[in-house]
């Protein structure tokens, strides 16, 4: 497959490298800022450059990974060398509709992926524009799985959805990590030391869970003895709100993400 990535940050680089060691794609990246594309070339030995190219193929896939702010531009320049490619978009918030304006074609799939895919663990929500064919939803496909788990979703506002899910929810995790972390700090323990065992905590619990055909609201209740430790901590989370508060900013995340939808996908 040739793919040609606009924008060589860190999400980008993150799927080159999921990329790379298939083995299977010529990779082309068009990146303005010359030690970036030093950076590309020698972590990658991909081909990194600071111009589009003369002309694209209709047999060629365009990964449009720049900043929500600045894709407006960069499509009303890639337009007339598109050539009828597929493009699969990670930029956050910017609809299809406002993508084909832009570009003058709907061969078009949006994906929201999220951090975890820096180590190949991503999960990506994808949702193609109503011409694409299976061909192409393949493709698609078959980029975002090379850095982690991918799920197709049937309706635009699905990226919306999965954003306050997938996209964002890594943040929430850390958060709670980071949390969990200065509790072990103030219960005596050195930092460094605090920050390995939470991290080993939320690991097996993740594990725990993926393997448990009990549902997680049980898992939790197996920990926990009436009147115990885990009891006293569970009763303040939710004297506290911590549950409602978490869902609530899930839906909040959402709201924002269909605000910056209508305002980024204006001309």
């Amino acid at each position: 497959m040739q793919i040609t990535f606009i924008g060589g940050g860190n999400m980008a680089t993150a799927i080159i490298g999921g990329l790379v060691q298939s083995g299977e794609h010529h990779i082309r990246v068009v990146e303005l800022h010359e030690e970036k594309r030093a950076q590309l070339q020698q972590q990658f030995g991909v081909e990194a450059v600071s111009a589009l190219p003369a002309q694209f193929g209709a047999d060629h896939v365009v990964v449009l990974a720049v900043k929500p702010q600045a894709l407006r531009d960069v499509c009303l320049a890639l337009a007339p060398v598109l050539g009828g490619a597929l493009v699969v978009s990670i930029a956050a918030g910017i609809r299809c509709e406002a993508l084909a304006r832009w570009l003058g074609s709907e061969r078009l799939v949006r994906v929201m992926p999220n951090t975890p895919a820096m180590v190949g663990k991503g999960v990506s929500g994808l949702y193609a524009a109503a011409n694409v064919g299976e061909a192409d939803r393949a493709a698609a496909t078959s980029i975002m799985q090379a850095v982690g788990t991918t799920t197709w979703l049937a309706d635009e506002t699905g990226i919306d959805d999965i954003t306050s899910v997938s996209g964002s929810g890594p943040a929430y995790v850390f958060y709670f990590i980071e949390s969990m972390i200065e509790g072990a700090v103030q219960a005596g323990f050195a930092a460094d030391e605090a920050r390995r065992l939470v991290l080993a905590t939320f690991d097996g619990a993740v594990e725990l869970a993926r393997q448990s055909p009990l549902p997680v609201a049980t898992l939790r209740q197996n920990v926990m003895s009436k009147g115990g430790t885990t009891e006293r901590a569970i009763f303040r989370f939710e004297a506290e709100g911590v549950k409602q508060a978490i869902i609530a900013g899930a839906m909040d995340c959402r709201a924002r993400s269909v605000e910056m939808g209508i305002e980024l996908s204006k001309d």
